[in-house]
C-alpha cells in the first residue's frame, strides 16, 4: 500500500491554522508549531474574557449609578433597596443610561426610593 503524505490536507489545515495566527509576535505568526500554541491559548483567553466583560460592563453601570446618586445625597445601596422596595423594575444598565442621558428621570426614580425607604 502507498504512503500518505498528507500533502492537500495538511496544507490546508497549516495554512488555516496560520491565517488566524496573522498579527502575532514573531515566530508565532510564522511557524507552524508554535503558531498552533499562540491560537489555542489566545482563544481560552478570548473564551475566559467574554464572561469577564459582562462583569467589567455591571460594574461600569453600578460605578455610573453610584456617581450620580453621590450627586442626589443617597448612596447606591439605599437607592437600589428602595427601588426594589417600590417594585421598580428597572435593571442596572438602564438606570445608568438613564443616570447619564435622561437626569430628570433618574431625579425621579431617586424621589421614588425615598419615598420607598421612608
Amino acid at each position: 500500500m502507498a504512503r500518505v503524505s498528507f500533502g492537500v490536507a495538511r496544507h490546508r489545515k497549516q495554512k488555516r491554522i496560520l491565517k488566524k495566527a496573522r498579527g502575532f509576535f514573531g515566530a508565532a505568526s510564522r511557524q507552524y508549531r508554535t503558531a498552533k500554541q499562540s491560537i489555542i491559548r489566545a482563544e481560552a483567553y478570548a473564551t475566559r474574557d467574554r464572561r469577564v466583560r459582562k462583569r467589567i460592563i455591571r460594574r461600569l453601570w453600578i460605578t455610573r449609578i453610584s456617581a450620580a446618586c453621590g450627586q442626589q445625597d443617597i448612596s447606591y445601596s439605599r437607592f437600589i433597596h428602595g427601588l426594589k422596595c417600590a417594585k421598580v423594575d428597572l435593571d442596572r444598565k438602564m438606570i445608568s443610561d438613564l443616570a447619564i442621558r435622561n437626569h430628570e428621570a433618574f431625579v425621579a426614580l431617586v424621589g421614588i426610593a425615598r419615598g420607598a425607604i421612608s
